[in-house]
């Protein structure tokens, strides 16, 4: 047994710390609760009650008998409501609706963004996910909140230049847009965070598992977790390892740095010197457009893991550069887990696993003392969907554990 988490004064956060430990335990009694807190079995009692009268807790059985009363065991009522999770990006919205164990129960994608103005998409995600709704008979009041996840998204809008691709997106306020169309609680934040964060939630960890979630998408981010929340920073913007200078003497990027990993590794840099190859452009049929970049890239990882030299060539740039970055971040971070998630990890992701434990392996600085353990997000390519359907999960449930910003429309 770890020793007790002390919570602090707050009735609100002392409640939803409970019911977070009742979460990441996956079965619990209430005297193990009462030592893991450090609250009295009376505080437990009075909490337990509150929970179960508003469905969101069950009892489900009687532990093992130990020589006196039986305890009875406790486990979230995942059925009890729901959580959305919207991911925006260019080739493709993502819809997903959750339980509340972070368990998919419903999805849906359609047409990105693309070069639409946010207030028009913003429009056409309501009424998508009212039709969602009912196609999957779920009631609006049975529904916590919405997560919305998307490259360069901090907690509130405001932010510029932090993308290369959803400039306006960072400025225009679609958490309360969305939240007044739909009357539902609405949160932003960047899809490597969200990653992260549905990670832990859909994978029942405890807020003592310390963990990192590398995103790919056109781009690179990094989501941070640890005691249970994601590592935020002065401005909401932690994990920019896109603009991690691998090469002073590299290209430009358009952030102004020479030589980031995002101009050098990144899905536009693979497929822009694919193109510069009349043989792989032609046996592909890949396009070089930004609006097929997604396509491209992943036409030519399958081409890479199916053992074409030329592909693997390729993709072994951005393999080889995404490795040593993880290796930097090891030794800055003292990272032990490492998950891979986003649709750039689809194809060749177990490629970018083998070059990261070896590299990882052979020269962090602490590789005598304890390995990095790496693997593909649970949740695939809808990582970031289901990681904003937690992000809506634990403002609500959670809110212990919230970031400074409030979400849209949350009383």
């Amino acid at each position: 047994m770890s020793a007790p988490q002390r919570l602090g004064p707050s009735s609100e956060n002392t409640r939803s710390a409970v019911f977070d430990m009742i979460r990441s335990s996956g079965s619990v009694s209430r005297i193990e609760l009462a030592e893991m807190s450090g609250l009295t079995a009376t505080s437990i009692t009075r909490i337990i009650k509150s929970l179960i009268e508003q469905r969101l807790v069950v009892e489900t059985g009687f532990g093992d008998p130990t020589g006196g009363k039986r305890r009875s065991i406790l486990e979230i009522n995942p059925h009890a409501l729901f959580s959305v999770g919207v991911s925006l990006d260019e080739a493709r919205l993502t819809y997903v609706i959750t339980d509340l164990g972070g368990s998919v129960v419903g999805h849906r994608s359609s047409e990105g963004v693309g070069a639409v103005t946010p207030a028009i998409v913003t429009e056409r995600m309501a009424d998508e996910l009212l039709a969602f709704f009912a196609d999957q008979k779920v009631a609006i009041a049975d529904i916590v909140g919405v997560g919305i996840a998307g490259a360069g998204l901090d907690l509130g809008a405001g932010a510029t230049g932090v993308s290369s691709t959803s400039t306006e997106w960072e400025s225009f306020p679609v958490d309360a847009a969305l939240g007044a169309r739909l009357g539902l609680p609405v949160v932003r934040d960047n899809d490597a965070a969200c990653a992260a964060l549905g990670q832990f939630w859909a994978g029942r960890m405890s807020a003592t598992e310390d963990f990192a979630t590398l995103y790919m998408s056109a781009g690179f981010g990094l989501g941070i977790m640890h005691g249970g929340s994601v590592i935020r920073g002065a401005s909401s913007n932690v994990g920019e390892v896109g603009h991690m200078v691998i090469d002073v003497h590299g290209p430009q990027c358009w952030c102004g740095a020479h030589g980031c990993l995002e101009i050098i590794a990144g899905p536009r840099a693979i497929v822009a010197r694919a193109m510069r190859s009349s043989s792989v452009a032609a046996t592909l049929g890949i396009s070089g457009d930004d609006g097929h970049l997604n396509q491209d890239f992943q036409a030519i990882a399958r081409a890479a893991m199916a053992g074409d030299a030329e592909c693997l060539a390729l993709i072994d740039v951005s393999v080889q550069a995404v490795a040593t970055v993880v290796l930097s971040l090891t030794n800055l971070l003292d990272l032990g887990r490492l998950y891979l998630a986003g649709p750039g990890f689809e194809e060749a992701g177990p490629l970018y696993v083998a070059a990261i434990e070896d590299t990882v392996s052979r020269l962090a600085r602490t590789r005598m003392i304890h390995r990095l353990e790496v693997g593909l997000a649970d949740s695939g390519l809808d990582a970031a969907a289901v990681g904003a359907a937690s992000l809506a999960l634990q403002y609500v449930l959670t809110p212990h554990s919230r970031p400074v910003a409030r979400p849209s429309n949350l009383m």
